[in-house]
């Protein structure tokens, strides 16, 4: 499990300095912020830590050296400082396309996205377009309705302030689950992230790349969320970074309409030393950490496997698998065991409410899943004013440990959709779990005679491999490859 905060663009409230005005092009002025604070830098500072460990920690390897590298270089170009050793920039151990920045100079990127991306322009552009919210200080502006939003996944959003009746059990997840780093998930408005588009095409002028390289990878994030929506229920929903931009399909032309109109002295796009980076990046799930295989989990470390609904996606995270479809939401975790799953549970509850107690009375049922001892029970609550039925589902899998299933569904459903899921869980044996193997990415030399097709036949997917081989290399259907074409795949 690694469980994931769904950052699209993150931002924490803090004080900001004096702003000043920036135009891209002919776009109206866009007014940015000159300088960190003190006050962003401790915060900043503060959160780091924490934002590592709800990502699964900082990649490293030279490819985390390299991102620093691009990424302090672009970071200066917002006037926030002219110091590069003034931002701290990381590459994210996480197999969910993402990227975000926070005040204080700090900026983020996972290995997942940088696997999309084709050159050293595109990964200045996304990073450039997230300290263009910070500069532009989208996250304050946008602090009263993060705050109604603090997040923990799916579920803890579906879930924010939900009350059990009389029982006085509130805040079920608010205070719960994933919220170790304190952070606000920010949807910002679509005149936002125009901003951020424009700032971030400012930046890579600015510092030399082509401007046109942000609506590239803007592109590549339509075409990657329109096949993930051809996979769905048998991959990850969307990209993170494109579910919390709007309609990056639309915004490629846009995108592309606001480069033409900068005068950019030099159109640098550094194809070769972004791919050289690339090579050998780990794709997707880290086995360390739990990984998914169409609609089934499994944790070679922790010797278990389940399977999600048909129709539903499942999400890795820090400390849970998150399960989304449209009957419900799930997350699979672990918590303290000391061998009595009744209390178990109720201690599941009491940490949902915060620790404040007030767990209302109920029986626990009990059964047998694969040979595993395991124990249910069900709360009704009331999410965004509609009753909900809130179901945890523990396993006893010896030896003091314990996990378990949070599930939401509509109220008198009680387990509804997740009734299979909850009879899938079983533990792995010691050969199933020495066999699962990570995915990396593999830059390979087009020679005389490779197609896309052949090339897709590489790819470590027995599902979609040509498409998948298409969108990670940006290739339109009916792409012909040239000898010496230097192209991406994913292998074991």
């Amino acid at each position: 499990m690694n469980w994931k905060i769904s950052l699209g663009c993150t931002a924490a409230a803090m004080a900001v300095a004096v702003s000043a005005p920036a135009v891209i092009g002919q776009q109206k002025a866009i007014r940015t912020v000159s300088s960190i604070s003190s006050q962003d830098k401790a915060s900043g500072a503060k959160q780091h830590p924490e934002l590592l460990k709800e990502f699964g920690g900082a990649y490293a390897g030279p490819q985390a050296r390299y991102v620093e590298g691009v990424g302090r270089r672009i970071a200066v170009q917002s006037g926030l400082s002219n110091a590069q050793g003034d931002f701290t920039v990381t590459l994210l151990n996480s197999p969910v396309n993402n990227a975000f920045a926070i005040p204080g100079g700090y900026v983020y990127v996972t290995r997942q996205l940088m696997a999309l991306m084709n050159d050293e322009a595109e990964l200045a552009g996304v990073l450039g377009h997230e300290v263009g919210h910070v500069a532009a200080q989208h996250g304050q502006r946008r602090q009263q309705a993060a705050t109604r939003n603090a997040i923990g996944g799916a579920l803890l959003g579906a879930l924010a302030g939900a009350l059990l009746g009389d029982s006085g059990f509130a805040g079920l997840v608010q205070k719960g689950i994933g919220t170790g780093s304190q952070l606000l998930t920010l949807k910002f408005s679509r005149s936002q992230e125009y901003e951020a588009d424009d700032l971030g095409i400012r930046y890579l002028a600015s510092g030399g790349y082509d401007p046109r390289a942000l609506s590239g990878m803007l592109a590549s994030l339509a075409a990657q969320s329109n096949l993930d929506a051809r996979v769905a229920g048998s991959a990850r929903s969307m990209p993170e970074w494109a579910s919390t931009h709007p309609d990056p399909g639309a915004r490629v032309t846009r995108a592309a309409n606001a480069a033409a109109a900068i005068r950019a002295s030099s159109m640098v796009r550094n194809r070769d030393a972004f791919l050289n980076a690339l090579d050998g990046v780990q794709y997707g799930d880290d086995p360390r950490q739990g990984v998914i295989d169409g609609n089934r989990f499994r944790h070679p470390d922790l010797r278990l496997t389940f399977a999600a609904p048909s129709g539903f996606g499942m999400e890795n995270g820090a400390d849970a698998v998150s399960v989304t479809g449209s009957g419900g939401q799930a997350q699979f975790g672990a918590a303290p065991y000391a061998g009595n799953l009744a209390a178990y549970i109720d201690g599941v509850l009491v940490r949902l409410g915060g620790g404040n107690g007030g767990v209302p009375q109920g029986d626990v049922s009990r059964t047998t899943i694969n040979g595993i001892p395991a124990a249910w029970r069900t709360v009704r609550a009331t999410s965004q004013s509609s009753p909900v039925d809130a179901t945890v589902f523990a396993y006893d899998f010896g030896g003091g440990k314990a996990y378990h299933f949070l599930l939401l569904t509509p109220a008198g459903q009680g387990i509804g959709p997740f009734s299979s899921m909850v009879q899938s869980v079983q533990k792995l044996s010691a050969q199933e779990a020495a066999a699962i193997r990570p995915r990396r990415i593999d830059v390979v030399t087009v020679k005389a005679g490779d197609t896309v097709q052949s090339m897709a036949r590489r790819m470590a997917y027995a599902d979609y491999p040509l498409e998948r081989f298409l969108t990670l290399n940006a290739l339109q259907s009916g792409a012909t490859l040239r000898p010496g074409q230097r192209v991406k795949i994913i292998t074991w």
